[in-house]
């Protein structure tokens, strides 16, 4: 994967392309992205099919959640391994890999014959996600010149929430066409399953763009085929650009790179260095203000408070829509107002709108299919569950991932990074998992356990969070 070392005199030198080529590098980000889109289709996509796949299974709480849980099992192994595999294979080889995943689970998903197999495919396309996750950052900051590295870096988050976005509005437009029911049939199968199956389509599209993008020059550079690997940097960095210099500067920094270990994380007063900590910190906080539940259960959750299932799927779509809209709002201002003011302002606004959220939902009232709100705290619960995720998306969503590229010092940098990366996806499993079941406990509840882990984010924001603005990753100490 990039060297911090490599990245670091990269941006130094400040290359353009030629703008002849920054088209071509453009379409080369925008198919390494097309991972990131899987990961958000394949990630909300099961949003759709929860009410339904109880239903069809006639299973319980506990048991649904662990069904739709199973796919983060597959994601901390696909991003525990995709870094080697990618090494081993190359980066294009593991996006075929990847592409297959996904086909092969969003085939199996649509046409599970028990509860048991429904798990087994959510893992594959789990690993699946858990590789994309990896290599299409990898990918795209090996390939971009160093003046357009962050821009073109934007690609695969702004990618994440538009496939979130897309997966809503097919299960929207599916689940019209059943007449609104979630096992209503469709050509001989029931709308859920078409709506785990659409998947096919991106994910054969992905694997095809695959095919006629390039190898990155690192990876052929590791591998001794340097002359294939000046073609690679002509076509994305310019004509004016010394590529005999760039390839030996390229080896250069893979050579005096330092190889982080798990050791090397170790050596503070309990056990992890105090960065680390921070990095962990940073990763389950993302997760345990609840976000996923707005991904994963939004249409079952309304649905949960007497709304009927066409509307919920469409606040289910609107919500992503907020979500793309805070990450373009965070994304034009991460480098102009700092890291932590954003994410101070992203706790405050996700404090009060799950505190709000939890209020409302203090309000439902009944059992089973006869459950109803007041109109005005169904109103407001809707209301305050699209200010949460505006406020998320526009902070902690992308914020946490860029702290997380940069805070670390060089020496460690890569170990970190995977150790967060893995606090975060048991964090994501932990929440995901227990919220059937707090649900069923108190739908209120749940809320004000949010909202204190949001309010809980401020303090360990200005006391341990450092500003990494303007600063360059050599100077992260």
């Amino acid at each position: 994967m990039t060297s911090s070392t490599e990245q670091a005199s990269a941006s130094g030198g400040g290359r353009a392309p030629h703008p002849d080529h920054l088209g071509h590098v453009i379409f080369i980000t925008a198919a390494a992205a097309m991972g990131g889109f899987l990961f958000g289709y394949d990630s909300s996509v099961i949003n759709g099919a929860v009410v339904a796949i109880r239903d069809r299974f006639d299973v319980g709480s506990g048991t649904l959640a662990q069904v739709i849980a199973a796919a983060l099992i597959g994601c901390a192994i696909g991003a525990a391994t995709a870094g080697r595999i990618a090494d081993r294979i190359g980066r294009i080889r593991c996006m075929q890999i990847a592409a297959a995943l996904f086909t092969v689970s969003a085939i199996g998903s649509a046409l599970p014959f028990a509860l048991w197999d429904l798990a087994m495919w959510r893992v594959i396309g789990g690993f699946g996600i858990g590789m994309a996750s990896v290599i299409g950052p990898a990918y795209i900051a090996e390939v971009s010149p160093a003046a357009y590295r962050g821009r073109l870096a934007s690609f695969q988050q702004a990618a994440i929430v538009t496939g979130i976005a897309v997966s809503q509005l097919v299960n929207w437009g599916i689940l019209n066409l059943a007449n609104g029911d979630q096992r209503g049939e469709i050509g001989g199968l029931e709308a859920w399953q078409w709506m785990l199956g659409v998947m096919v389509v991106p994910a054969v599209l992905y694997g095809l763009m695959s095919f006629v993008i390039p190898e990155s020059p690192r990876f052929l550079i590791s591998v001794g085929r340097t002359d294939e690997a000046k073609k690679v940097l002509g076509e994305v960095e310019g004509s004016g650009v010394d590529l005999d210099a760039r390839a030996a500067e390229i080896e250069h920094a893979m050579r005096s790179e330092h190889k982080s270990t798990f050791r090397d994380l170790l050596g503070g007063r309990f056990g992890f260095l105090p960065i680390v900590w921070i990095g962990i910190g940073l990763s389950v906080f993302q997760q345990l203000v609840g976000i996923n539940v707005i991904f994963y259960y939004s249409s079952a959750l309304w649905q949960s408070v007497g709304i009927d299932p066409t509307s919920s799927f469409l606040y289910s779509f609107t919500t992503s829509m907020i979500n793309i809209i805070g990450t373009v709002i965070a994304m034009i201002f991460v480098d102009r107002l700092g890291r932590k003011p954003l994410a101070l302002i992203g706790s405050v606004g996700m404090a009060i709108s799950l505190g709000v959220a939890a209020w409302a939902f203090s309000f439902k009232e009944g059992t089973g299919d006869n459950i109803t709100m007041p109109d005005t705290q169904g109103t407001v619960a809707l209301v305050a569950a699209h200010s949460f995720v505006l406020f998320f998306a526009l902070s902690w969503g992308v914020v946490v991932w860029v702290l997380l590229g940069e805070m670390f010092p060089n020496r460690i940098r890569a170990a970190a990074l995977g150790v967060a990366a893995s606090a975060q996806w048991i964090a994501n499993w932990l929440i995901t998992v227990t919220f059937p079941s707090l649900a069923d406990w108190s739908l209120s509840g749940a809320y004000v356990i949010y909202a204190v882990f949001a309010a809980l984010s401020i303090p360990f924001i200005l006391k341990w969070v450092p500003e990494t603005k303007g600063k360059a990753l050599e100077e992260m100490g």
